[in-house]
């Protein structure tokens, strides 16, 4: 598991402080990508394009649990969750001060080649580094 910190900014927030809903998706996919940057030791859209594939997005699932405002922090729980032939999917926990459960989230992401964008499988050193990562 990998935490990410993301401390809420005004610009997140409508004109009563709450955070605005498409926020969360960005909230949950930047932590993602945080944490694939922290397994592959680098940038990780760059290094994933070194390896050959890139990786949109095939489904996401985020549940709202408790309001989040202005200036607040979260520390984004991100886990490796599935790992398929084509796909892989992270585990999202972000929790507010004091351990409160704010938001959950779970994001598949599907491999592409880089070259032609066909559906390819898991890179053999990207599939190692997520199943060490499990």
């Amino acid at each position: 598991m990998i935490t990410v910190k993301r401390k809420v900014l005004f610009g997140d927030c409508d004109p009563a402080g709450i955070v605005y809903t498409p926020r969360y998706s960005d909230f949950a996919l930047e932590a993602t990508h945080d944490a694939m940057a922290v397994l592959l030791e680098g940038p990780a859209i760059s290094k994933m394009k070194q390896l050959g594939f890139i990786t949109p997005v095939r489904a996401f699932n985020l549940e709202f649990l408790t309001p989040v405002t202005w200036d607040q922090e979260l520390d984004i729980q991100v886990s490796v969750s599935d790992i398929g032939n084509h796909s892989f999917s992270f585990q999202l926990e972000a929790f507010l001060e004091g351990g409160v459960l704010a938001f959950t989230a779970h994001i598949t992401y599907v491999t592409l080649s880089t070259s032609d964008k066909f559906k390819i499988p898991l890179p053999g050193r990207f599939r190692e580094i997520l199943i060490q990562a499990s």
